[in-house]
């Protein structure tokens, strides 16, 4: 892994690595961090895709090392369901950190992890403001301590996403000669039950400023 993240960085190649697990994490975030400072200083945003199981001692070192977290929020409410069984409570702590990674200044991007996980942004979304699994056998959420607003939640999957590749200067946020990426809820989310959101419709979908889907 050293040997090809090294020659991967070398040739200028955006590197992204998946790791899950308290060690793997530790390591791929030691390799970065000698990686970086054998090649010196540039703009290369090393990201790790899910971050999942973190030891508390390397959370800060997101943010200390400007790794993104890139990170599917649903698989907290699949994975809550056992994970504590495997793991452990205390380690489940944070195996889905995203309170504590964005409050450590991290730069957090989600996604879906699709196929394994559904596609919609809006279940992620309500995984991570709710935590409650799809058991329901925890209606405060699955390791409460680590829900995030929904305004933060919205801010990974847009500007948190777009910064993760490159493109927060065309994609992300809506501001006048970026690019019309949106879509048109029936709901305004930040407005209604966080467990309302899931079931929330999609009125239209827009794509650099074409429709290209449409509830009616």
């Amino acid at each position: 892994m050293r040997a090809w993240i090294t020659a991967a960085d070398a040739a200028g190649l955006h590197v992204m690595t998946h790791a899950i697990g308290d060690r793997a994490i530790r390591d791929l975030l030691d390799i970065y961090l000698d990686v970086a400072e054998a090649h010196g200083e540039r703009d290369r945003r090393f990201r790790i895709e899910h971050a999942q199981h973190i030891h508390p001692d390397d959370v800060p070192r997101f943010a200390v090392q400007d790794v993104i977290a890139s990170m599917q929020p649903y698989h907290a409410i699949d994975d809550g369901r056992w994970a504590d069984r495997v793991i452990g409570e205390e380690r489940a702590k944070t195996t889905y950190a995203f309170r504590s990674l964005i409050d450590a200044g991290a730069h957090v991007a989600f996604g879906s992890d699709w196929y394994v996980a559904p596609a919609t942004p809006l279940e992620g979304i309500y995984a991570a403001v709710t935590r409650q699994t799809l058991d329901d056998a925890h209606p405060a959420g699955w390791v409460p301590g680590q829900k995030i607003s929904v305004e933060e939640a919205l801010r990974a999957y847009t500007l948190g996403g777009a910064y993760a590749a490159f493109d927060e200067d065309i994609k992300g946020r809506l501001l006048p000669g970026m690019l019309a990426d949106m879509v048109l809820l029936e709901q305004d989310i930040t407005a209604i039950s966080p467990e309302q959101i899931r079931d929330v419709r999609v009125l239209k979908t827009i794509v650099g400023g074409r429709v290209v889907y449409s509830a009616d």
